[in-house]
């Protein structure tokens, strides 16, 4: 074989075999191999029980072998077998491993007669095998028998193409000799994965059982049915043999007498039988395997630098060294403390690309939501006109007032102001749960110590309740200030001589006519009956809403004015996924076609929030529930006289003027006090008195205990790490001029079947 180097390839792939199959990374590194093919009783079995001297496989009618088996033969001078799922035991009677395959292979497949694809790694020691690692597949069939699915024909074959398609495995079809060859279940799939016939080798058994004044030596020559690499004819103890006990050293030497003696074989006697099959595999595993070294060297070399970063900090890794654990605290809580200001503040790295989070959500709450539940509370023109009335009559007593009372507008405006603390507190809720979450996202990079993640998660949380009261505290504060003192000569204020002159199509005069708010797709639900739901392109202005075929928008389906459109919320249908908000004409016209109402279609609650938000800067606002007497209010504002009236419109103005100095105070202030109060002081704590907190909260070792499945996970990688890297040493260490059979030359294989 040209040198000690190439002795040590076919263990070197073995232990490669078991790294990665113990890691389950088998898939990623196609390594050299020899997958056993061929039909159900060929004699697969046999051949590998001859190669050991053992009887150890599983024996029956129908599919015995049920599993791959991998089998590593190992030359050594005690007799000895290792399965990979019994790591440590040494199976030094066959009998108990044949049990141990029976009872694996039930494992995983059940008791009937079902198949999988799962290997099964058996590892043979013994001065009698010559480095070889083979797989033994389960035998084609055509028939199901029993409990096997119907489909177990098609199931077989693929698991064999999942091993022969790859350029790395050698392909032993077996085929007995009592069958006609050109017929060969094993050299027709060989044919199909390998048309070239460079990955496969023929074996013919049961050359013993052909017809009286038969042979196969033309077959055994490579002549009538000629293969790339020829065929090897072997002679297998028959089932008598097998149940009678015979010892396979005395049937193999029986097999030798049979090939010397025969008339048509004597002549090829030293090119057959299982010694020189065993022989022959040995060199061409090797030489195959020395042909793709340059392909898994470079395998080798990609994976092992993938792995290289993950590695460093295992290295020089000691579970129990405190230095260690203080270092990764320190680390862990600093990137943790990064990762936070990261997800509020923004940041051009591992941007999620699949929903809002963080501080993008917190500015959503800020500038969206926020200032649409503002305004919600204080559209409910026919309540507050009401109230304006009554406020009216109740400062002027028994006595008719000739001029409008600012008692009365102060009233109003205080009891406006009252009902800002509502949305002020559900905003900072809203907030508050948006940082706990990202509190919770973060800490997912502390799992491999889940007790450090929990105590983490637990004092950051604690300290953002903590906040909670204050800033709670802080926004009830800037309410009770507006209240504390009604500023009529704010610059902005129109003041009462302006609030007379005004008159109602003032007040929905929109600053920009033609000022587009928002683009985007919304679908319009509507029944099958009159059409079906569809998508279109909408685009909202400050003075109507059109919609169109598609965005290039030249196509305009309808144009809505926005005058006495108002919004009201829909439930989501039993079956629907999607979000749904409705416009409505409030002097009950129709709105589209003749539909009362259009409903409004978004994937999402969030694009439902930033629609409304939008209508709201269009002048189109929410519909206010009118529960409480609502009978009364049509007697009293009928009943009022012309004066009562024009001071109704007066304080009304006047209220509206100021009420939107105060909203537009508060969505500016209320923000910025949470920003002040919550989400710096959370950044400020993490940065500075976490670590303190994780200290005091108790042991350090405790604190730093990895999880089990961290554990796992390093001893894995370091395990695989060190397979890489023996495997590129010695991969290093054999001459690339070692001297190697070169593959046969090309011979007419078109003898063989096609698979249709």
């Amino acid at each position: 074989m040209g040198n000690r180097g190439m002795e040590d390839l076919i263990p070197l792939i073995n232990k490669l075999q078991d790294a990665f199959s113990s890691i389950g990374q088998s898939c990623n590194l196609d390594l050299p191999q020899i997958a056993v093919v061929g039909g159900q009783s060929a004699g697969k079995s046999s051949v590998l029980e001859n190669f050991v001297g053992r009887d150890f496989l599983p024996r029956g009618s129908g599919i015995v072998t049920r599993r791959p088996l991998i089998l590593q033969l190992v030359n050594n001078k005690a007799e000895y077998a290792e399965f990979l799922h019994c790591k440590g035991k040494k199976f030094v009677d066959f009998d108990e491993v044949r049990t141990e395959i029976e009872a694996e292979t039930d494992r995983i497949t059940g008791s009937n007669k079902g198949i999988s694809p799962i290997p099964i790694n058996l590892r043979v020691y013994s001065p009698h095998v010559l480095n070889l690692t083979l797989i033994d597949l389960p035998g084609m069939t055509k028939v199901a028998v029993g409990d096997q699915p119907i489909d177990i024909e098609h199931q077989i074959r693929d698991m064999l193409l999942q091993f022969i398609t790859k350029e790395s495995c050698l392909i032993l079809a077996v085929t007995p000799a009592n069958t006609d060859l050109a017929n060969s279940d094993a050299l027709k799939i060989a044919k199909e994965v390998d048309p070239q016939g460079m990955r496969t080798i023929g074996v013919i058994t049961k050359l013993d059982l052909m017809d009286e004044g038969t042979d196969a030596k033309d077959i055994l020559e490579n002549k009538l049915l000629p293969l790339r690499r020829g065929y090897i004819g072997v002679v297998n103890r028959s089932q008598k043999d097998i149940d009678g006990k015979k010892d396979i050293r005395v049937a193999l030497a029986a097999e030798r007498k049979f090939f010397l003696s025969h008339p048509a074989y004597r002549h090829i006697a030293e090119r057959m039988g299982t010694p020189h099959l065993q022989k022959t595999l040995n060199q061409q595993l090797t030489n195959h395997i020395r042909d793709t070294l340059p392909g898994l060297r470079s395998k080798l070399q990609s994976q092992l630098l993938s792995l290289e970063k993950e590695v460093e900090e295992y290295k020089n890794f000691r579970p129990d060294d405190p230095t260690r654990k203080t270092k990764a605290l320190l680390q862990m809580v600093q990137q943790f403390g990064v990762d936070f200001e990261k997800c509020i503040e923004g940041s051009g790295d591992q941007v999620d690309t699949n929903e809002l989070s963080g501080g993008a959500k917190i500015n959503r709450i800020f500038h969206e939501r926020f200032p649409f539940e503002l305004v919600k509370i204080v559209f409910d023109e026919k309540e507050l006109r009401r109230e304006i009335s009554h406020a009216i009559k109740n400062v002027h007593g028994v006595r008719t007032g000739l001029f409008t009372p600012d008692l009365a507008f102060e009233a109003i405006v205080k009891k406006q102001i009252v009902k800002l603390k509502t949305p002020c507190l559900k905003c900072i809720d809203l907030v508050i749960q948006e940082l706990i979450n990202t509190v919770r996202q973060c800490t997912n990079k502390l799992s491999s110590y889940p007790r450090l993640r929990e105590e983490t998660e637990r004092i950051v949380t604690t300290h953002v309740r903590e906040r909670e009261g204050k800033t709670k505290d802080q926004v009830l504060l800037l309410i009770d200030i507006e209240l504390s003192y009604i500023n009529t000569n704010h610059e902005d204020f129109i003041g009462f001589a302006n609030a007379q002159q005004r008159n109602t199509a003032a007040n929905k005069k929109r600053a920009i006519p033609n000022q587009v708010i928002r683009k985007g797709w919304l679908t319009i639900n509507i029944s099958i009956m009159k059409g079906g739901s569809k998508e279109y392109w909408f685009v909202l202005t400050a003075e109507s809403l059109s919609w169109y075929k598609d965005e290039e928008e030249k196509e305009k389906k309808y144009m809505l004015p926005l005058d006495n459109l108002k919004i009201r919320d829909v439930e989501k249908g039993f079956m629907s996924t999607k979000h749904i908000f409705a416009i409505f004409n409030t002097e009950q016209r129709n709105v589209y076609k003749d539909l009362r109402q259009i409903e409004l279609a978004c994937d999402s609650q969030e694009d439902v929030d930033s629609w409304k938000a939008s209508f709201l800067r269009a002048g189109v606002y929410p519909e206010k529930d009118q529960t409480e007497n609502e009978e009364a209010a049509p007697a009293d504002t009928f009943s009022m006289d012309p004066q009562l009236e024009r001071q109704v419109e007066t304080i009304r103005n006047l209220v509206d003027s100021y009420i939107g100095i105060i909203n537009k105070s508060t969505r500016d202030l209320v923000p910025k006090t949470i920003m002040h109060l919550m989400i710096n002081s959370a950044k400020d704590f993490i940065h500075s008195e976490l670590l303190a907190y994780l200290y005091s909260s108790g042991d350090q070792n405790s604190l730093m205990e990895e999880s089990a499945d961290q554990a796992q996970r390093r001893d894995e990688m370091l395990r695989m790490y060190h397979a890489l890297k023996e495997a590129l040493h010695i991969i290093g260490d054999i001459s690339a001029n070692t001297i190697s059979t070169p593959v046969p030359p090309p011979v007419n294989d078109s003898w063989i079947q096609e698979v249709r």
